[in-house]
């Protein structure tokens, strides 16, 4: 295994970054006018090309503070601190937005989903493409569900998916929201309720919601009976989800789903459960756990619209060692990893980079593994292309309950790893594997997630 610490980080760059603390009374806010046009904009291409109206911008960081209940908004071009703010809450969870222009703030414990507009954003003219750049700001829209456990998000799509409280008698229920909702602060959102706690989730796609269904406790296969055994499509009509089709398939234990451009994957005890939309209508089947998981549950799944394949994580309740599959939905088939984590590390963070070029997994050792894909025999298999080192630090001096975490940006080859120990944020090149920014901190990062307008295709 190759295994190499690479800090040759640019002398003059470090020079240049801008440090600050959370709560620092003195923070500079930097504001950047928006970009403008006309009102008399028809639509019609005027002789303009997108380069008039769109920002060359490495995009913003997100970050969550690991001792106070604080976020803040980095612009990456120049690792400058661009605004703190104050949470209403001290336990939270930091994800993105569906079109990654909010940082979404989630308390589980407090029935909570809050919203940062990071203040980059791209809205499709037609004609052109046209961006927006300006300061951080909180946004008004609160979700106030019941325990919003699995957040979701695809093509444009954000699904809040909230479990719902047996002892207070909450049924769960679903909301669906695109960043356009958040920015003008709907609240009536599209949603789905039901009529009974459950520890479920929701993929969205397109008018379509496949979403998890717990039957009575008799008929429930699973184990836990919070935990569904059951898939079924709901399709949006007058902003309510309503369902139209139960798949036939059970998957007992329910937990975990992805999707890439086809398929819909769910974990179940005894395999993976993928669904596909045939004509007006979705079928499904069941992928068989092999033998190599020695009894585990795949409770997690990773997937991207540009890659054949799902990437499982197989590991026992509370915690513990975990087993990586390949499952390939077109062939049926599921596959140990040819690489697997060491005895001594355990992963903490996965996440596909933005084209799926390769799969990436923090581990709590403080290695970067990034994978590549092959194709063979019209299957895709994954291998290990390097394993990065990307702290010096004594692992034993890890805060308590924190980890190292990653956020991969969607408009080029970067990824950004916090180290709680050494309070920094670095930006990797995965093209050349070298760490090529480093942002310094005063306290140490719970979470990070990118922020900015990502790379699309546009068709005129």
């Amino acid at each position: 295994m190759k295994k190499s610490f690479q800090l040759n980080l640019l002398t003059a760059a470090i020079s240049t970054l801008l440090l600050y603390g959370c709560g620092d009374a003195d923070t500079t806010i930097i504001e950047k006018d928006p970009i403008v046009v006309d009102e008399d904009d028809d639509h019609d291409d005027h002789g303009h090309t997108d380069d008039e109206f769109t920002i060359e911008s490495l995009g913003r960081l997100a970050v969550l503070s690991g001792e106070s209940n604080e976020a803040s908004i980095f612009d990456l071009d120049d690792n400058s601190l661009l605004d703190t703010f104050s949470l209403i809450h001290d336990s939270n969870t930091l994800t993105y937005s569906a079109g990654y222009r909010f940082a979404v703030i989630a308390s589980r414990s407090n029935d909570y989903v809050g919203f940062i507009d990071g203040g980059m954003w791209r809205e499709d003219h037609g004609a052109h493409l046209h961006d927006y750049e300006q300061a951080p700001e909180m946004n008004h829209l609160e979700l106030t569900g019941s325990r919003p456990t699995h957040i979701v998000k695809h093509d444009g799509l954000m699904a809040v998916f909230y479990d719902g409280d047996a002892d207070a008698g909450t049924p769960a229920a679903v909301q669906v929201a695109t960043d356009l909702n958040i920015s003008a602060e709907t609240s009536d959102l599209a949603s789905l309720n039901y009529t009974v706690n459950m520890h479920g989730v929701a993929e969205p796609k397109g008018e379509y919601l496949l979403t998890t269904v717990r039957r009575d406790d008799a008929e429930n296969t699973s184990a836990a009976k919070i935990l569904p055994d059951q898939v079924a499509v709901y399709h949006l009509h007058d902003n309510e989800y309503e369902q139209e089709q139960v798949l036939d398939v059970l998957c007992p234990d329910l937990h975990g789903a992805a999707q890439n451009e086809d398929y819909v994957a769910f974990g179940c005890l005894d395999g993976v459960l993928v669904a596909h939309q045939h004509d007006d209508e979705y079928e499904a089947e069941k992928i068989i756990n092999i033998d190599g998981l020695d009894g585990l549950r795949i409770g997690t799944l990773y997937g991207h619209e540009e890659s054949d394949s799902f990437i499982g994580i197989a590991a026992g309740h509370g915690g513990g060692a975990a087993i990586l599959v390949n499952v390939d939905p077109e062939n049926g088939t599921m596959e140990k990893l040819e690489w697997q984590p060491e005895s001594d590390a355990s992963p903490v963070s996965y996440s596909f980079s933005h084209e799926a070029e390769t799969f990436l997994i923090l581990d709590s050792q403080g290695y970067l593994n990034i994978l590549t894909p092959h194709e063979h025999d019209g299957e895709t298999h994954w291998e290990l292309k390097e394993s990065m080192q990307i702290s010096e630090q004594d692992i034993s001096t890890m805060p308590e309950g924190m980890s190292f975490s990653m956020t991969v940006a969607q408009n080029g080859h970067y990824v950004y790893v916090s180290d709680p120990i050494a309070k920094h944020i670095l930006q990797i090149d995965l093209e050349t594997t070298e760490i090529t920014s480093d942002i310094d901190l005063n306290y140490p990062v719970a979470s990070i997630t990118w922020l900015g307008i990502a790379e699309e295709e546009h068709d005129h």
